[in-house]
């Protein structure tokens, strides 16, 4: 979603700030800002509606330079995309003028703006953001020192906040704050800063200090100093980022989505390194109390959202075949406003890309309290270890993806089935119902995935002649059966998500019961053909589709028999991956969507409308 960098430092900062919203442009916005100290101590900002490009063009166009800071990436949620909304926020008046960026919602906006507006403040936008900013305001005017009147004000507000806060009055300093979205410290050498994520200071800094919940922080160039929520002064640790600029720069790809398609075999081969050099595996890759817990629990509940979610689906079918264990799968966002019934001995796992997604957080949140008193345990699958979702979970497993920049999400995905099944292969064998002989072929397999993966990458031209095909057309549909139907699913939101053609995916089961009849000749059908005990039932599928002149697309393994003929293209896998077929599959459905987005001229990387880390309900 949003994205904060802000920096108080010896030298100009202006080009610190700009590059850091451009690592940042990821998350997606609608409107940027930049708020600054000019040598007189007035607070000037510049915002646009455009990329972070032509702030940067604004900025340089009258050769601003300033040593204090705040930079944002906005994406709308409370007002419309308008300058009047892109932030910085400021409020003025009564010897204080300050300014102010903000991630998050803030849920009792409503009662403090009439609260505010009774005291005599003016409300110039339509957001949450500028009651933060009059609020803060408001305290300074009593007599509080800055922070203290940020401390104060924070105090007041419910919801979800990040926030970085700059005052003519205290031109030596930043204060930021956050609550539920993430919020971290830069250490340099000329200065300190603040980032909503690490990507952001990259070309500064490396060594971070990750905020906890509810601390309120003040910069200053030479140093720095952390509030709990309980006004208690701490020190928290410094952190080396393994994340290295290389790593968010696009190299010779197109586009980043293009990139981190073809990083997948490395970052599941790093994912699953302390499984694949082993000869056994064991329950301590997810914690050192892991094996324990996992004996003791008798069902499962995954918690995720979007992309995330399908991974989950997937696991289900993994996890109930291998492991048996009863398996249910909630989309977070909707699982904590039903009614639900809570089992005993129940394992919640949550899965996240980022681990600071507010529904899943949230949802975690609720199932703890759920299931309070029913010996439930927590585990998380995340690719960021300091995350929220990390931090409140017994047991993790980290992914090793790396930064994922692109919004439609590839190489995050495969490193979260990639962890699932391993989870899949402990829970089996902790249970007693994995032999040594099947322990040993599945990390063999596991071993050659990512070659496998390698293989499936090779078919891109074939899959860029596809995409002709796709590129005027306004709908499809995907169909899998079995544990690829959340293959269909992960690869027509993929295809909506960049390329704006509206996809849906089905059970290959439930043609007839209802979406065959939106099949005709200008509607592609992709369905997914792997060698497995469905193949005969999915032919009989596929040969309903025919039968009413539709186009089909069908990604194959080998020794299938589909043959291709008029009106049934057929692109064979080279390789077959037996249980991990749902890995190799996804790869070319990665790429028919992004090739259909570049035919299509579409921003394959920014989407219209969506964005990368989803930090608010």
């Amino acid at each position: 979603m949003c994205g904060i960098v802000a920096a108080v430092g010896q030298k100009n900062i202006l080009p610190l700030l700009v590059d850091g919203l451009k690592k940042l442009e990821y998350r997606g916005y609608d409107s940027t800002g930049v708020g600054f100290l000019q040598a007189d101590n007035h607070i000037h900002c510049e915002r646009s509606l455009e990329r972070v490009a032509q702030l940067e063009a604004q900025i340089q166009a009258q050769n601003f330079t300033a040593h204090v800071g705040i930079a944002h990436t906005r994406w709308a949620t409370h007002g419309a995309p308008a300058l009047r909304n892109a932030h910085p926020m400021e409020s003025h008046g009564n010897g204080f003028d300050i300014s102010l960026v903000h991630n998050g919602i803030i849920e009792n906006h409503d009662e403090m703006r009439a609260e505010l507006k009774a005291a005599g403040y003016t409300f110039t936008s339509d957001t949450d953001t500028e009651v933060m900013t009059h609020l803060i305001h408001q305290s300074l005017t009593t007599g509080l020192d800055f922070y203290e009147a940020v401390f104060q004000s924070t105090k007041r507000l419910k919801g979800l906040y990040a926030i970085a806060v700059l005052c003519s009055q205290f031109p030596d300093r930043i204060i930021g704050a956050r609550q539920g979205a993430p919020l971290l410290i830069g250490v340099g050498k000329d200065g300190h800063y603040l980032a909503s994520d690490t990507s952001a200071l990259l070309s500064e800094t490396r060594k971070v200090v990750y905020l906890e919940e509810g601390d309120v922080v003040e910069i200053k160039v030479d140093g720095y100093q952390i509030r709990t929520a309980e006004g208690e002064f701490v020190t928290r640790d410094v952190f080396e980022s393994e994340l290295s600029a290389d790593a968010v720069s696009l190299g010779r790809f197109a586009h980043y989505m293009q990139k981190e398609t073809f990083e997948q075999p490395e970052v599941v081969a790093n994912t699953l390194e302390m499984v694949s050099g082993a000869q056994s595996i064991n329950a301590g890759l997810f914690g050192a109390t892991a094996e324990e817990i996992f004996k003791r629990i008798d069902n499962i509940l995954i918690l995720a959202c979007g992309t995330s979610y399908h991974a989950a689906m997937v696991a289900r079918y993994w996890i109930e075949e291998m492991a048996r264990i009863p398996v249910d799968v909630e989309i977070a966002s909707e699982y904590r406003y039903r009614t639900s019934v809570p089992l005993p001995n129940t394992l919640i796992i949550t899965i996240s890309q980022s681990g600071e997604t507010a529904d899943t957080i949230a949802a975690l949140q609720h199932a703890k309290t759920l299931h309070n008193g029913m010996n439930a345990s927590t585990l998380s699958i995340c690719n960021v270890p300091e995350s929220a979702l990390i931090r409140q979970s017994q047991l993790r497993f980290l992914t090793r993806a790396g930064p994922e920049i692109g919004v439609a999400s590839t190489k995050a995905f495969t490193t979260q089935l990639s962890s699932l099944f391993v989870l899949t292969l402990v829970l089996a064998k902790v249970k007693g119902r994995l032999s040594t002989e099947q322990e040993e072929n599945y990390l063999k397999q596991l071993r050659h995935l990512p070659a496998a993966m390698q293989q499936v990458l090779s078919l891109e031209p074939h899959i860029i002649d596809w995409a002709q095909d796709f590129a005027d057309k306004h709908h499809a549909l995907f169909l899998g059966r079995g544990i690829h139907w959340p293959i269909a699913m992960e690869g027509a939101l993929k295809l909506k998500e960049i390329t704006y053609i509206h996809a849906e995916s089905y059970a290959a089961g439930e043609l007839k019961h209802g979406p065959l009849a939106l099949v005709d000749a200008d509607m592609p059908v992709v369905a997914i053909a792997p060698n497995d005990g469905l193949i005969e039932k999915l032919k009989s599928n596929l040969q309903e589709v025919k039968a009413r002149a539709g186009q089909l697309y069908i990604f194959a393994d080998r020794d299938t028999f589909i043959e291709p003929e008029e009106g049934v293209h057929v692109i064979n896998l080279p390789d077959h991956a037996g249980v991990l077929s749902p890995i190799l599959h996804t790869l070319p459905l990665q790429l028919l969507a992004y090739h259909t987005a570049v035919a299509r001229g579409t921003d394959v990387d920014k989407p219209r409308n969506l964005a990368k880390s989803v930090t608010v309900e």
